[in-house]
């Protein structure tokens, strides 16, 4: 398994892959002290994630191999076919899932999440179109959101 780390707009990424892809993209609080090469099965994905964050790509297309249970499987697939700068709630989740009264277990398979940013659990919302829970943190969340062009509401009217 390798592991690379990079800094970003929103502090620093790690990466983890092996060559049937990549298993993790999450944000680590530790600053980055040294430079490393890139192992040539994350080169992808650390590219597209740069391109990302300057705003020169809208989709993935790396490998990814995220472990989870197949229901997770199921709801990270629906998340990673959320076009770039649209929401959905947890509540319209489920219902693309095919079951509404599944969407505490939907919260909690997209809390889940393995792979930040390319799978984009940042793309849910609460019903009212507020932020809400991103294992990121709620301030990424929104900076994410705003590189896609997406209105945050700050408050409620």
């Amino acid at each position: 398994m390798d592991i690379h780390y990079f800094d970003s707009p929103l502090g620093t990424i790690k990466v983890k892959g092996d060559v049937a892809g990549i298993q993790e993209v999450c944000f680590e609080e530790a600053l980055l002290n040294e430079i490393n090469p890139v192992p040539d099965n994350l080169v992808a994905c650390v590219a597209q994630l740069q391109e990302y964050f300057l705003g020169e790509r809208k989709q993935f297309d790396f490998p990814q191999n995220p472990q989870g249970t197949d229901f997770q499987l199921a709801i990270w697939k629906v998340l990673a076919n959320l076009p770039y700068g649209r929401t959905l709630s947890y509540l319209r989740v489920a219902s693309v899932y095919g079951n509404i009264k599944a969407v505490r277990a939907v919260a909690a398979a997209i809390g889940k999440n393995p792979i930040l940013v390319a799978i984009p659990c940042h793309r849910v919302v609460g019903s009212d179109g507020t932020l809400i829970g991103y294992s990121g943190g709620i301030n990424r969340k929104s900076k994410l959101l705003e590189l896609e062009g997406y209105p945050i509401q700050t408050s409620l009217i």
